[in-house]
């Protein structure tokens, strides 16, 4: 793991340290960052709140009552964790279906969208659940999931003007990633259909749906079955 050198660390006020290693999207970063996130949690350190993985570094959360150098002891823990080697993706990712209805109800920018990219609403769906996905962070607002792999054809610019409230289980995209939308919040995003599944409790022992690393498919559904899936939850 020596390749992968930290750019700098930076304070998150008082209590917390972000260390980056890259300030673009680079994949080997991202999964690397996530692989790190998960060897820093496995030391059961008591003074270590919580550690996030984001896109090109990771956040550590120190405990207020912590009296060390936060900035000089978040460089030393991923300098640790880095020399003895992180684990592999594949022993804490996880495999998720997603199923969608792409119909118009669910849609309301599919038609921009295929006047932006030249491709009609079912080749724009179809595409868009032929990819594989992987979570690349969770932020924004909490289980809001960033996922990369968008087919490269359905890569469109954000809305002009976002929207005040976006319906829980929205599925959109934007540039070369596509999102889930956790609840209702607002966004800006093209939304192209919706999950009738939710992504997002905070009653579930995991309440996200989705953690970083995690592989994603999405599985095209009517609306009689997203009705029915509907009922169900």
């Amino acid at each position: 793991m020596a390749k992968f050198r930290p750019l700098g660390v930076v304070p998150l006020g008082d209590c917390a340290a972000y260390v980056e290693f890259s300030r673009t999207l680079d994949l080997q970063v991202n999964s690397m960052v996530q692989r790190l996130a998960v060897a820093l949690r496995s030391r059961g350190l008591p003074w270590l709140r919580d550690v996030v993985p984001a896109l090109g570094g990771v956040a550590l959360h120190f405990d207020p009552a912590f009296e060390g150098n936060v900035l000089e002891l978040a460089a030393e823990l991923a300098a640790q964790c880095l020399k003895k080697g992180l684990p592999a993706a594949k022993e804490f990712e996880s495999e998720i279906e997603l199923p969608v209805c792409y119909e118009a109800e669910f849609a309301p920018d599919m038609d921009e969208v295929s006047k932006k990219t030249g491709l009609a609403a079912g080749e724009v769906a179809k595409r868009h659940a032929a990819a594989e996905y992987r979570v690349l962070m969770i932020g924004f607002a909490p289980g809001h999931a960033y996922l990369g792999g968008l087919d490269a054809r359905l890569a469109v610019p954000r809305r002009a003007t976002p929207r005040a409230q976006v319906p829980a289980g929205s599925v959109a995209i934007a540039n070369d990633q596509t999102v889930v939308y956790p609840y209702a919040i607002s966004g800006g995003w093209n939304v192209i259909g919706r999950t009738p599944l939710a992504v997002f409790d905070a009653g579930r022992p995991r309440p996200s749906l989705f953690a970083p690393g995690d592989r994603v498919r999405f599985r095209a559904v009517t609306g009689k079955e997203f009705a029915r899936m509907a009922e169900q939850q």
